[in-house]
């Protein structure tokens, strides 16, 4: 093919190359055909049930009234990120300048995708668990680079090992992105294992990013974060937001906190895309922070309640189901039905009216398996329990 013909062809080309390998988000889509059909119960979305506690939403009621709706600074309020600090301290032990270390996002998506941009060279690698959370590939993918996906299986609780990532390392290896507690499978690393990755990374100069947006939900585990392990915190770009422990998806209120290179140029990139988080979305953010957490602790053991029932519930009805210790997520194998993931969530959503998430909309490793979202009330989940046992007999292949 002559260089004439391929810049034809380019130029025929309506969209990016980058934006044509992305896939549809898996999760949107079902959330998308439930929408305008009455009687679902939704186990689809990782969104709470619960509205934002009452001293969050007053608070940032109040800032409206007081016509605190301008811009703030591009990293976020001083205020908020020195609480932030704070908060990272007292819980983890782990010292950030709030001035050079922290940066303020829109959600912890914006953040991951600041991270990707502001480390990545194009064909840089970055390797990640599979199955694991939908935005992980598409967002090396749209900072250029190449994602490397390890196999993870529920026999080995779906974590992995420094093992698995040196066997992956290659002379374009930048970094490691990991995601616990997992979304969708609902696994938390142990301390040790994960100080072993850290030993890996620091040896071989590479950079973790860890989504740790779920810190704040386990049960009867504890949460390990990664920049709190020896030698982690010059090598660790942490993720984390307000959505899921305060109930705050809609505000969209996430941070970054990393060595203050690595910050100074995600700061730049948010400049000229986002300018600033919403400044009452981060007032209500900074009384999450200083308030009362009596809310998250009662939300995680009401959390707890509901993971048990539906864990116990789908292995009655036949099908197994790995045990969470983070997050609201079941992970049960629809194996035995005979259907794929995607048959399965839609002939079940046709039939029945609950909508799940295919396992496949995680990555190839979570074929065999749907997401089922427990952060919904009681009384849903026992009815879609029943829905759900009702398709299965139906439709049970051995």
């Amino acid at each position: 093919m002559s260089v004439q013909t391929r810049v034809q062809q380019h130029r025929k080309q309506k969209v990016s190359r980058r934006a044509d390998r992305l896939s549809p988000s898996g999760i949107r889509k079902f959330f998308d055909l439930l929408q305008g059909m009455e009687g679902v119960i939704s186990l689809g979305v990782g969104e709470p049930d619960y509205a934002t506690p009452w001293h969050i939403r007053e608070a940032a009621i109040e800032s409206i009234e007081k016509g605190q709706t301008m811009y703030t600074s591009n990293s976020g309020t001083p205020e908020l990120r020195k609480e932030l600090a704070r908060h990272l301290k007292l819980q983890y032990g782990v010292d950030y300048d709030p001035v050079t270390e922290i940066l303020i996002t829109v959600g912890v998506s914006e953040a991951l995708d600041l991270a990707m941009r502001a480390i990545l060279d194009p064909g840089d690698e970055v390797i990640l668990p599979d199955p694991s959370f939908v935005a992980y590939p598409s967002s090396v993918i749209l900072a250029e680079g190449n994602p490397v996906s390890i196999p993870t299986y529920e026999n080995t609780s779906f974590e992995i090992s420094a093992a698995d990532i040196e066997s992956r390392l290659t002379r374009r290896t930048r970094a490691i992105l990991i995601g616990y507690p997992s979304n969708p499978t609902g696994a938390v690393m142990s301390r040790q294992k994960l100080a072993d990755i850290a030993e890996l990374a620091a040896d071989k100069g590479l950079t973790v990013l860890s989504d740790e947006i779920y810190a704040r939900l386990t049960y009867g585990v504890e949460h390990t974060c990664f920049s709190s392990l020896p030698q982690m915190k010059e090598h660790t770009v942490l993720l984390g937001g307000f959505s899921k422990a305060y109930a705050m998806t809609g505000w969209r209120i996430g941070y970054a906190a990393a060595p203050a290179e690595i910050i100074a140029a995600m700061t730049k990139i948010h400049q000229y895309t986002m300018m600033c988080a919403s400044t009452m979305g981060q007032v209500a953010a900074l009384e999450a922070l200083k308030g009362d957490q009596d809310c998250v602790r009662e939300m995680v053991e009401d959390y707890n309640r509901r993971r048990l029932a539906i864990v116990k519930g789908l292995c009655n009805i036949g099908l197994s189901c790995f045990e969470p210790k983070g997050a609201f997520y079941a992970f049960p194998s629809i194996r035995r039905t005979g259907m794929t993931s995607e048959e399965f969530a839609e002939r079940l959503l046709e039939e029945e009216k609950v909508a799940v998430v295919p396992g496949s909309a995680f990555g190839a490793c979570g074929e065999g398996y749907v997401r089922c979202c427990y952060a919904t009330s009681m009384s849903d989940i026992e009815e879609a329990l029943r829905r759900i046992k009702r398709f299965v007999s139906k439709h049970r292949s051995g």
